[in-house]
């Protein structure tokens, strides 16, 4: 890893589900619960909908990539409604934001959040999370986990910066915080977030195997692939950072 691109960085914009939060532990019983709303009291379609969105029903899996790892409520309703579902998209987007945001209750954080950040926080960094989820449900996980205090930033599906992969989230988070790009580091557990940040221009795209993605198929799109976020305070230099 070139050092002056990690000299440069000045700002983490992280991903929430399966990069701060363990993604199978968090969101499996999330998914589930999304798929039995959906099949409106059909059992036999619940493990359709699941599998249609990249779970196995049976394992509890999910695939990296796919709709339930990456997408946001109105891209999960709507490939639910595909698979089957007899909700009204609009309708059930509302259940899934609803159910997103008491899912913050129930998340395995991959370390203590609010030790973590407020670290980072001590070493000039600017913080931010863009998620595939509500804003809402992002700012409930934060209070619930003790990091909100820490962040500069925060977006969310709703929030109007876009969706990922496009560059919206990551230019939102340089407009507050007075950041340009190449200052960035973005993290996250899938393609979307290492692809959201090529799009905006990003300095570092770093990679987790906290959620559904693998070296295999994380390690094209990113820069660099750790095992979890905690591995970035040793990969960035406690010298130079927020310089």
């Amino acid at each position: 890893m070139n050092s002056e691109i990690l000299e440069k960085i000045a700002g983490i914009l992280f991903d929430k589900d399966g990069t701060l939060l363990r993604y199978d532990e968090s969101w499996g019983p999330v998914n589930r619960e999304a798929a039995r709303i959906a099949a409106a009291g059909n059992a036999e379609l619940e493990p359709q909908l699941l599998f249609s969105g990249g779970m196995d029903p049976v394992s509890g899996h999910t695939r990296a990539d796919s709709l339930l790892a990456a997408g946001n409520a109105a891209e999960i309703a709507a490939g639910f409604v595909s698979a089957g579902s007899p909700l009204d998209v609009a309708d059930l987007t509302r259940l899934l934001d609803e159910l997103f945001i008491r899912s913050a209750d129930y998340s395995v954080p991959v370390t203590d959040l609010a030790v973590f950040f407020s670290r980072l926080k001590a070493r000039g960094l600017k913080l931010g999370v863009a998620s595939s989820d509500n804003e809402a449900a992002i700012r409930q996980t934060a209070i619930r986990f003790g990091f909100l205090e820490h962040l500069d930033f925060i977006a969310g599906y709703d929030s109007g910066h876009g969706v990922k992969p496009t560059a919206g989230m990551v230019l939102g988070f340089c407009r507050a915080t007075g950041l340009e790009p190449t200052q960035v580091a973005m993290v996250g557990d899938n393609n979307h977030d290492m692809h959201m940040g090529a799009n905006a221009g990003v300095g570092l795209k770093v990679a987790v195997l906290t959620g559904t993605g693998s070296p295999e198929t994380l390690s094209a799109a990113s820069d660099i692939c750790i095992d979890d976020i905690t591995g970035l305070e040793t990969l960035l230099p406690q010298a130079t950072v927020g310089a």
